[in-house]
């Protein structure tokens, strides 16, 4: 059911345009499960074809397919039985059936001496709680690996630390520990948080459902089931379905509780919108199933994050619990965190972590252009309306990312070691550039002036096919351990499949990784 909820101005989506041939088609749930099920059975065959050792299996995982006939299936491994972290890989196989090429995160050997571990499952855990540093912490059984993301395969131990970090956000840490040595190798947070704000959106439709007993429930049937719940200030748990009785919801006011409600169920809807729109993709994991929402987290919480083991997005209410970080731009960066989840997989640490945070921002920043709306107008900034520097700046800038005092416009070899909602810098940059291009330009009304590391001009090529290349470059070629350098050669080869190799659009996103200094 479609109903108003109580804000103020009006949203409409617009529509978007649709590449052909290398573009995505769309599956419905059933044909997606049928297509995973069969990529699982031919998988003995595919680990043979790529050559895989004895002791290799492979796990399929997710599957695209083109309306030219082309299937990209993307895959875990195992060794002897053991999970392979950094050992994902995609296939490309043409309609007729021919191998195209491979995507791996590594292209190391995957082989160790032995699985018999020195370190007991006990210590790699006490490695773990140590290296996490958050607060509250507890540490999950540790399970043995084979760890592939660095230069030589090596037996470890993965250990899970759950805790409270110094925000007050929510801690999920892996900790890979090597298994003879004990010694930390790698960690990186499984929670992934973002920032916004809420009342922005106007009055917007939103999808519910007639109660049994009466009444409205705040759930989307028409979009996976989507459902918005009220924490009222918890921090675990579900909360509480949020219920109407005459369907109309929200005032545009934080006295109303439902207000919150109303901003995070309309962005999940426009997201959901714009995957399928955009991308033909039937929900953040490809499926048809909806995440769901958590409204009112905490006390005060100056922070929003998607936590992929819940499948949902969790907002708090912002500073003295008066700005609710439900905006629209909020909502589309959160769900798009599922959905990296859901393909490449991009660790949440060093560049990796940054592509991830980039993509949130470039998807967010197309959902809140997709949805057209006069209330809060698409624009190249991240949390322009939070007002979090308390002098009406926004959190982040896509046309010149240092503006924000942290974030990097270019690469460097210390881009890696930034927090990596800075070190996207380098990717929102490169994103603005082959939207709009370099120099000074006014979109919406907000004035943007972009530079480049090597002085050049770059001229842009749209926000839909710069979009288009991102996704299709996420979907089928990056890989969990994806870099920068690896971003560019993965987007080239998207833009080359959707356009052409040496198109304008192909030559445009090699000027605009050139621009921000990936070569």
């Amino acid at each position: 059911m479609v109903v108003l909820a109580l804000q103020n101005g009006a949203a409409n989506a617009a529509p978007a345009a649709h590449p052909s041939g290398a573009r995505a088609v769309a599956l419905s749930a059933p044909a997606r499960a049928a297509a995973l099920e069969s990529a699982q059975d031919h998988a003995g065959a595919a680990a043979h074809a790529l050559g895989l050792g004895a002791k290799e299996k492979l796990v399929a995982r997710d599957v695209v397919e083109d309306a030219d006939g082309t299937v990209h299936t993307r895959y875990e491994r195992t060794y002897a039985g053991l999970p392979v972290l950094g050992g994902d890989l995609v296939t490309h196989v043409a309609k007729s059936g021919t191998l195209k090429g491979v995507s791996k995160a590594t292209g190391a050997r995957i082989s160790v001496p032995s699985t018999t571990a020195a370190v007991s499952p006990a210590g790699a855990r006490k490695t773990a709680l140590k290296a996490a540093g958050v607060a509250e912490a507890t540490a999950s059984a540790s399970r043995k690996v084979v760890w592939a993301a660095g230069t030589k395969p090596v037996l470890a131990y993965e250990s899970v630390v759950k805790g409270v970090r110094h925000d007050g956000s929510p801690s999920e840490r892996h900790v890979i520990s090597d298994a003879t040595t004990g010694k930390e190798i790698y960690s990186y947070e499984a929670i992934d948080t973002g920032t916004g704000t809420s009342r922005y959106s106007g009055t917007v439709p939103l999808g519910t459902t007639a109660s049994a007993g009466g009444g409205y429930d705040l759930t989307d049937g028409g979009r996976g089931g989507h459902r918005t719940y009220d924490l009222n200030g918890g921090t675990n748990g579900t909360g509480t379905l949020f219920h109407d009785a005459d369907d109309a919801w929200g005032d545009g006011t934080v006295a109303s509780r439902q207000t919150a409600a109303v901003d995070a169920a309309y962005g999940a809807a426009v997201t959901w919108d714009f995957y399928k729109s955009a991308f033909n993709r039937n929900g953040i994991a490809g499926d048809g199933r909806a995440a769901y929402s958590r409204v009112h987290y905490g006390n005060a919480y100056v922070n929003a994050f998607w936590n992929d083991s819940c499948f949902c997005m969790t907002y708090g209410d912002g500073q003295g619990n008066v700005n609710p970080l439900t905006s629209l731009d909020v909502a589309g960066h959160e769900m798009s965190h599922g959905l990296t989840a859901a393909t490449a997989g991009l660790k949440y640490s060093r560049e990796s972590g940054g592509l991830n945070e980039a993509t949130s921002d470039i998807l967010g920043t197309s959902v809140e252009f997709y949805a057209n709306n006069s209330a809060d107008p698409g624009d190249y900034l991240i949390g322009e309306k939070i007002d979090i520097n308390g002098d009406g700046t926004p959190l982040r800038y896509m046309d010149r990312p240092s503006k924000d005092g942290g974030s990097a416009d270019y690469w460097s070899k210390s881009v890696g070691r930034l927090d990596v909602h800075y070190s996207s810098g380098v990717a929102n940059h490169f994103f603005y550039l082959l939207s709009e291009g370099s120099g000074a330009k006014t979109v919406n009304g907000v004035a943007y002036d972009s530079p480049t590391y090597n002085g050049s001009a770059v001229t842009g090529i749209g926000r839909t096919k710069a979009y288009q290349i991102w996704y299709k470059a996420l979907s089928t070629y990056f890989t969990s351990s994806t870099d920068y350098a690896g971003a560019r050669t993965g987007t080239l080869r998207a833009a080359a499949d959707l356009y052409g190799s040496g198109s304008a659009e192909y030559n445009a996103v090699a000027a605009a990784w050139t621009a921000v200094n990936v070569k």
